[in-house]
């Protein structure tokens, strides 16, 4: 118990850091591993205070394999999922109850038992128009076939409800293997481990049987069973590292408002589109795009309202170029875009216009709406420029141009709440309105 207590203080303190939904599902898993363990001190005690210990443990342990399960389902989120989460836990709770309390109550047995398989059938049927997806049905499978295993089995006498705790146990288990290969289908060491890990804690409740059957005088220490949960905490701690890991280098490369590359990678993506223009003799442009009037949006509504904005407008840049093009964001309200094969001056002059006019357009940011223009730069390789440096002076000479001559100075940006009438915003010309 101390053991895994270290283990799930350890994965606290990184799941903490990671702040993420499924490493907080991770950790009140392993909380459940930690009462799984403290309420199997008390199961030797006599009577019903040894019994419903015993029951508690083992609930919390086929608790904490199905938390583990629903944590690593992409749609775990999804209404259908949430029902599903609640059904498995409650008719695992109560299949244990009855197999406890009423171990000769056949009918109580069986249905408790056919409710392990009928559940997650009807939930998958019911949302299989919305959600068909293949964890589902492995699930909903896995599920049924326990629930048939069990009606086979669970009423033999002798060795009956034994087999019936060790099968529900090794489909709880086997099921997180399963479902950690699915979602973290990655060569890394965090995935391998816990994925083994999940394996080998399954592999237990057929083994462990097995061996005291084949061999009912050879006994093993209980600590040995336990070894795999002990794996499958380092696997999962090593999964939330990788994922910080892969974390930070994404920061590194990109901007953490809008999800765009940032400079740093927009340099490099420059130069290797430059590499790869030189290399075929091709056409390369470079745009730079500066929102003429952000800051006044920005005044005006807040700052909240200038984020939204640069978020959309980065959806916005996306939607009108290839994915084989870069869009990154280089500045406070500035945009770069790279413009790759097939391009020549008029396409990129065309992509230009229609930025400018979908952004001289009314742009909806919740309750409000503004309206604020742009200006675009224009820079094509190797008519203007041989260099990455002097590609992007060239783009940003023409953007500048642009902004002082060819957009009308005196035309601020209109704002306005939902449904009302533009207005000049405070200090503007009004007879450019």
């Amino acid at each position: 118990m101390a053991t895994v207590a270290s283990l799930a203080s350890a994965f606290a303190s990184v799941s903490w850091r990671s702040r993420s939904p499924v490493a907080r599902l991770w950790l009140t898993g392993w909380l459940m591993i930690v009462l799984h363990f403290a309420f199997f001190l008390f199961a030797p005690l006599p009577g019903h205070t040894g019994t419903i210990a015993s029951l508690a443990g083992t609930i919390a342990l086929v608790w904490a394999g199905i938390l583990f399960m629903w944590a690593a389902v992409p749609y775990h989120n999804t209404l259908s999922s949430r029902w599903m989460l609640v059904a498995l836990i409650a008719a695992n709770a109560l299949y244990l109850a009855v197999s406890t309390f009423f171990p000769d109550s056949h009918p109580l047995l069986n249905s408790a038992a056919l409710l392990l398989g009928i559940l997650p059938l009807s939930i998958t049927l019911v949302s299989a128009r919305t959600l068909n997806a293949p964890l589902r049905w492995f699930t909903t499978g896995l599920y049924c076939a326990l629930s048939a295993f069990l009606l086979a089995f669970q009423n033999r006498p002798g060795d009956g409800s034994d087999l019936a705790l060790n099968a529900l146990l090794f489909v709880v288990y086997i099921g997180c293997s399963i479902h950690f290969w699915y979602t973290y289908r990655r060569a890394t060491a965090g995935s391998l481990i816990t994925i083994a890990g999940f394996l080998a804690w399954a592999a237990v409740f057929v083994v462990a049987p097995w061996i005291g059957v084949a061999f009912p005088h050879k006994h093993i220490q209980d600590e040995v069973w336990n070894l795999p949960k002990y794996v499958v905490a380092v696997g999962m701690i090593l999964l939330l590292l990788e994922d910080q890991i892969e974390h930070n280098k994404h920061l590194a490369l990109h901007d953490e408002l809008t999800g765009l590359p940032n400079r740093r990678l927009f340099q490099d993506r420059l130069s290797s589109a430059l590499e790869r223009a030189r290399r075929t003799g091709a056409q390369m442009a470079l745009l730079l795009v500066d929102l003429n009037h952000f800051k006044q949006v920005n005044d005006t509504y807040g700052h909240h309202v200038g984020d939204q904005l640069l978020i959309d407008v980065g959806k916005l840049f996306l939607g009108r170029v290839r994915r084989s093009d870069t869009v990154a964001r280089t500045g406070g309200d500035e945009f770069s875009l790279i413009l790759e094969e097939p391009i020549c001056r008029e396409d990129a002059q065309r992509v230009a216009d229609s930025l400018m006019q979908r952004l001289d357009s009314p742009i909806r940011l919740g309750e409000h709406t503004v309206r604020v223009g742009a200006s675009v730069g224009v820079a094509i390789f190797p008519d203007d420029a041989l260099s990455a440096e002097s590609l992007c002076i060239a783009a940003d000479i023409r953007m500048y141009s642009d902004k002082n001559t060819s957009r009308p100075p005196a035309a601020p940006p209109a704002f306005s709440k939902a449904g009302e009438p533009y207005t000049a915003p405070a200090g503007a010309d009004s007879s450019a309105q």
